[in-house]
């Protein structure tokens, strides 16, 4: 007897280093698409105008691409062998969220979306696509109505098995795969709010509602201009994103370093990089130290900016003087961050 397709493809997925894999089918839940939209009216999305641009595809694979019957819904693992929350009282040391603290995951997801879809296209002639978080689809309701996870509370997708240390990637396809059951927004969360409650800058305003603008991540990353001053000091020493609402998570117990892909160890020097350094880089050396880095996308400039910050927050007076360095930087947002740092380091 021949072996379903779809069992063939979980076995070729796990081969290739995917912990889950699970498929739904291409036309969405309505209820999607109004969300998003509720959301970037609220004006949720911050500067992300690349949502709002594109929001009419994000709401459906089947508007992005209408041949697709199929959507493949899979997840590799970045489970920290450490406690992401370790370093928040290193005040000299900046951190870094723990995805960008190895190879970039655009880069080792999409080669095995790739290896898969080759797979899939010699064992069933079909068309297909591939997405990595940079098209405009959303990853965690496909992943949830694949069934390989649900969205907790803090809008991240979670797994039974391997908690919310998870990389999506999507495969749309023209072959009418059998859909397995889909999961529920926070189907095994309960009453737990630790992940609300853990937000160092209150950006949840309830559970599956996040406001991108109060997000440290988004600060951190997303966000070009000054960080508000409201949210400096809750940023601490955090330098790119921010783990908290992730690491509290109970389901984490689950989660085995021994699962994460090995692309994902964290590179000795960005899993405890100190301010200092940080704050001699110029451009040139800023993409040398985050070649092959998701760091590196956000450019030198916006990287001191943070890490002015931190030093900021640091009470480190030693730090002082690689801060006033930054106080006639042409860019101005740089600048204005340097003389925040100094000011707060008069006051310690």
């Amino acid at each position: 007897m021949a072996i379903p397709i779809e069992q063939s493809i979980r076995e070729e997925a796990q081969r290739l280093g995917f912990v889950a894999c699970g498929f739904t089918a291409a036309e969405a839940d309505p209820r999607i698409a109004e969300r998003l939209s509720e959301w970037i009216a609220e004006g949720h999305h911050g500067t992300m105008s690349w949502i709002e641009e594109r929001a009419h595809q994000r709401g459906s694979p089947n508007a992005l691409w209408p041949e697709a019957k199929s959507a493949i819904a899979l997840a590799m693992s970045y489970a920290p062998a450490e406690n992401p929350l370790a370093l928040a009282s290193a005040g000299g040391v900046g951190r870094i969220s723990v995805y960008a603290q190895g190879g970039d995951y655009h880069k080792t997801v999409k080669q095995a979306l790739k290896a898969l879809a080759r797979f899939i296209v010699a064992a069933a002639p079909s068309e297909l696509k591939v997405f990595v978080d940079t098209a405009p689809v959303m990853e965690k309701p496909i992943a949830q109505a694949a069934g390989i996870g649900w969205q907790g509370k803090h809008t991240n997708l979670l797994s039974r098995d391997h908690g919310n240390w998870l990389f999506l990637g999507i495969i749309l396809t023209s072959l009418n795969l059998v859909p397995d059951p889909p999961a529920h927004d926070g189907q095994h969360c309960g009453s737990c709010s630790r992940c609300l409650d853990a937000c160092p800058t209150k950006a949840f305003d309830g559970p599956h509602r996040i406001d991108a603008r109060r997000c440290i991540s988004y600060l951190t990353i997303e966000h070009p201009g000054p960080i508000p001053v409201e949210f400096r000091t809750a940023i601490g020493n955090r330098i790119y994103g921010c783990d908290d609402c992730l690491a509290v998570c109970p389901w984490n117990r689950f989660a085995e370093a021994a699962a994460a892909n090995r692309a994902f160890l964290p590179r000795a020097e960005l899993a405890r990089p100190q301010l200092a350094d940080l704050l001699e880089l110029d451009d040139l050396a800023f993409r040398k130290l985050f070649a092959g880095s998701p760091i590196k996308r956000i450019g030198r400039d916006r990287m001191i900016r943070n890490c002015l910050v931190a030093a900021g927050n640091s009470k480190q007076p030693s730090l002082a003087n690689s801060v006033r360095a930054h106080l006639d930087d042409p860019n101005p947002v740089v600048a204005e961050a340097a003389q925040w740092a100094l000011d707060q380091l008069a006051m310690d």
